[in-house]
């Protein structure tokens, strides 16, 4: 039996609770991690509010939450390639298994080895925050010295976003909060707190020319603030808000293959995503952990240890 935080129902904060469980058997095409760190995104709280199915795989309540972590590989199911028993390992949950436990079950085909050099925690936060900065920004495919605004910068998503641009050198400008300032001044970001000024003001002031790309992590109307600052309606990316083709832009195309989750690692080892990561909880903490991402109070990424 092995430790879990998750959920008995859907719901807000209160239907959390911990609970014990067997080792999951890893199914077909799936490893059995021991979890060493897990990841927390605002995706997970989105899939305990019932708010994005298909996420579950079916399995009954209670379920675990967390969707990445990084770990060590326990044992295989049928038709697994590329991965032993002993490797360490970072990938996606995507059959229902959650991250926030002790042992998980990863699907194989969403799951890499972890590089030489590169450790459990910045793993355990690629295959969300990573491949999605890999995959907007090569949905965009800017040239060097484009210009691009990043609509909430401050998480592990948008700074992930904002390291990958200027890696390829785009000039970057980002929205956030007072709070997130810090660590995207930090990185070589424009910023422009929405809490202070008018952001469609202050973004014009600074690119009087209009955007050549938009990312766009918060959606709603602030979405529908930033998309006229684009040069072509095209070019803004949404993350999270499947409203934005009425606006003229695109929703994401991910990719969450192991390819990507590679590609993710490499240039984490480079340091382009080096994350920037502000909270490590243990896994009792783990409440606190997912209220913190879930109350849009942190910057950049928080994790939990679990082993």
């Amino acid at each position: 039996m092995g430790q879990a935080w998750g959920f008995g129902r859907y719901g807000g904060p209160e239907v959390q609770e911990f609970f014990d469980r067997p080792d999951p058997v890893p199914g077909r095409g799936e490893v059995l991690i021991r979890v060493d760190v897990a990841g927390v995104n605002p995706l997970d709280h989105l899939v305990r509010s019932g708010l994005v199915p298909g996420l579950d795989g079916g399995r009954p309540f209670p379920r675990v939450l967390g969707m990445e972590a990084a770990g060590t590989v326990l044992a295989r199911g049928e038709d697994v390639d590329g991965l032993e028993v002993g490797d360490a390992v970072f990938g996606l949950a995507l059959t229902g298994g959650g991250t926030y436990a002790e042992t998980t079950v990863l699907s194989a085909p969403n799951t890499a080895r972890i590089p030489a050099g590169l450790s459990a925690t910045v793993a355990a936060t690629l295959p969300v925050a990573g491949t999605t900065a890999v995959d907007a920004l090569d949905q965009l495919g800017l040239p060097a010295g484009a210009t691009i605004l990043v609509n909430g910068v401050g998480g592990g998503v948008g700074l992930a976003v904002a390291r990958l641009a200027l890696a390829r050198e785009l000039s970057v400008i980002g929205t956030g909060s007072a709070a997130k300032r810090q660590h995207a001044e930090a990185i070589g970001v424009r910023f422009i707190d929405y809490t202070a000024e008018d952001v469609a003001a202050a973004a014009r002031k600074l690119v009087p020319d209009a955007f050549d790309g938009i990312v766009d992590l918060v959606g709603g109307t602030s979405l529908r603030t930033v998309a006229p600052l684009a040069r072509d309606p095209r070019t803004v990316i949404a993350v999270g808000d499947m409203s934005v083709p009425d606006l003229g832009g695109r929703f994401i195309e991910r990719r969450l293959d192991r390819e990507n989750l590679e590609r993710s690692a490499r240039l984490a080892l480079d340091g382009i995503l080096a994350p920037v990561i502000t909270a490590v909880h243990p896994l009792s903490d783990a409440p606190a952990a997912l209220a913190t991402v879930e109350n849009g109070h942190t910057s950049g990424k928080v994790v939990i240890k679990v082993a």
